[in-house]
């Protein structure tokens, strides 16, 4: 976990914005932190892609409820759990895929679930009934959901912190922008094809970016601590004068932890290790292997992992991924065709999907600020004498906090007042261009706050998350329909209250967010975690 106070300057002899880097790099071109940035940008652009994938095979179908209702004889709320339960699969599937990525790598990891991720989109394509269909769909859901974590952790592996930001933005953007999915899948329909065709156009993808994984993503597990140690190793012999030991006593534990990790890279340096290990080999590199850690226990990290739904910055990230999704991708993806196609509208069901316009137009909308809270944080720790603080890049959220719900209200009371359609798209399209910084920015605070087992946080983050968006989703057409003037009542005030108290979150953690993270560090759950950490998740 973060410690009490902040990173200082002082952690790397390089500096970006104007900070110093951090973490440290070792010396070793096998490091990722030491890889070229096109190599780098190769690994997010995939893993980015197979995302986009993942979430778009996931809530693409939205459009074909009506249509799954009539072919398989179930009610619209049955049809829409083709797409409920499938996001648990999506979800709970972190509970395998990332303990197995810190036991024996991100690589073998990534490929085995991309089997699973084209074996059900294949599945999918042939299914001929209701039950076969779901099955399929909780394969290729399960399979993907290890995209919810690995970007993620890929991000946190091979980028400095003060890039962490903006790589996380780039792909918030491929997963933001699945919401496009729908309208693809509906005009598929128009063009004279049966529904299949979507689940065949998304295997033809998958498999493209199972190609690219296998020649391009390297195993990005690497154990920085070790590496350092051994770097500075010739130059432990040499004593410390006494006055560094007086100054090391007047030290925090935090302090003292900082002001050991710049020694050891100012020792590797200056000492007389000068023959780091060579790079791998193109070939080396395509191993289906990877870094195997005996330290790791797998029933450990998946226990640890839920300790993080006592963390108040994990529990944030949980309910706003949470409330975006089941409000955005499920509330009003599940809403919209059912209202689009009914009086005094009256779309086709190949039309229906047009809404997805909206959140994409939002989503490229927000894209041009992606790189704005790492630059925010940059400014402020300058002009706090180079000690950065996790809450520095919070401020970017003053705004999106507000526009969130006014446009969720929009849509609410459009579709209980049936006002014109323009009134939905920018309704959708307001709620979503605010998602897009919650999604970005609210992960990338929680993992600059809480940096010790990343892994684990983000299984109990993306298990929370589907767990919340499936309570919104889950029989929300049900009760729209049930309840008087139920879209006024339900989306524009329900849910309007609950992503409004969400989002103004982020002014308790502006303001008391430092302390909050030094509450923590002096908690027994900090105490576990800084005994039990994973090998090299600590930078």
């Amino acid at each position: 976990m973060l410690p009490s106070n902040g990173i200082l300057e002082g952690d790397g002899d390089d500096t970006a914005y104007g900070q110093a880097l951090f973490p440290v790099p070792a010396l070793d071109p096998n490091d990722p932190l030491q890889w070229p940035t096109r190599k780098k940008a190769a690994i997010l652009v995939i893993v980015s892609l197979y995302s986009f994938l993942g979430n778009a095979s996931l809530t693409g179908i939205s459009v074909y409820i009506n249509l799954y209702a009539e072919l398989f004889a179930v009610s619209p709320t049955d049809a829409s759990n083709l797409i409920n339960y499938p996001n648990l699969c999506f979800g709970f599937s972190s509970l395998v895929w990332v303990p197995l990525y810190l036991k024996i790598g991100r690589r073998p990891v990534m490929l085995c679930t991309l089997v699973f991720f084209l074996a059900g989109l294949l599945a999918a394509s042939q299914a001929t009934t209701f039950r076969g269909l779901m099955a399929a769909r909780c394969i290729h859901a399960f399979g993907a959901g290890v995209c919810e974590a690995l970007p993620v952790q890929l991000v946190n592996d091979i980028f400095f912190i003060h890039e962490r930001g903006q790589r996380i933005g780039y792909y918030t953007v491929c997963l933001c922008l699945a919401s496009a999915a729908p309208l693809a899948a509906g005009y598929m329909l128009s063009g004279g094809h049966v529904w299949t065709l979507y689940f065949y156009v998304c295997f033809a993808f998958g498999l493209a970016v199972f190609v690219l994984t296998f020649f391009v993503v390297e195993e990005t597990s690497y154990d920085r601590t070790a590496a350092l140690a051994l770097e500075a190793e010739p130059a432990s012999s040499s004593s410390p004068s006494p006055s560094s030991h007086n100054d090391t006593d007047n030290m925090t534990t935090t302090e003292k932890t900082t002001a050991t990790t710049a020694d050891l890279s100012l020792s590797a340096t200056t000492s007389a290790f000068s023959s780091p290990p060579p790079r791998k080999t193109y070939l080396q590199t395509l191993a289906v292997t990877g870094r195997i850690d005996r330290s790791v226990s797998i029933v450990g990290t998946v226990l640890r992992a839920f300790s993080y739904f006592l963390v108040p910055q994990a529990l944030w990230v949980i309910t706003t991924y949470g409330a975006n999704i089941g409000l955005g991708a499920f509330a009003v993806g599940f809403t919209f065709p059912i209202l689009i196609m009914s009086p005094p509208y009256n779309w086709s069901v190949t039309s229906s999907g047009l809404q997805a316009i909206a959140p994409t137009v939002a989503f490229l909308a927000a894209v041009p600020f992606t790189s704005l809270s790492d630059r925010l944080a940059a400014y402020l720790t300058r002009r706090n004498g180079g000690v950065r603080e996790a809450e520095m890049r919070l401020g970017v959220l003053l705004v999106p906090m507000l526009v969130g719900p006014a446009g969720l209200l929009l849509y609410g009371l459009a579709a209980d007042r049936k006002l014109a359609w323009p009134a939905f798209f920018v309704g959708s399209g307001l709620m979503s261009w605010s998602g897009y910084f919650y999604f970005a920015f609210t992960i990338a605070y929680a993992v600059d706050a809480h940096f010790a087992n990343t892994s684990e946080m983000l299984i109990a983050i993306n298990v929370g998350k589907q767990a919340v968006s499936f309570g919104f989703g889950n029989a929300v057409l049900q009760w729209v329909v049930s309840v008087p003037h139920g879209y006024a009542v339900v989306v524009g005030g329900i849910f309007v209250g609950v992503l409004a108290a969400n989002n103004l979150v982020v002014v308790i953690f502006m303001v008391w967010g430092k302390a909050i993270r030094q509450t923590m560090a002096r908690s027994w759950l900090a105490r576990l975690h800084r005994t039990t950490h994973v090998a090299g998740e600590v930078h």
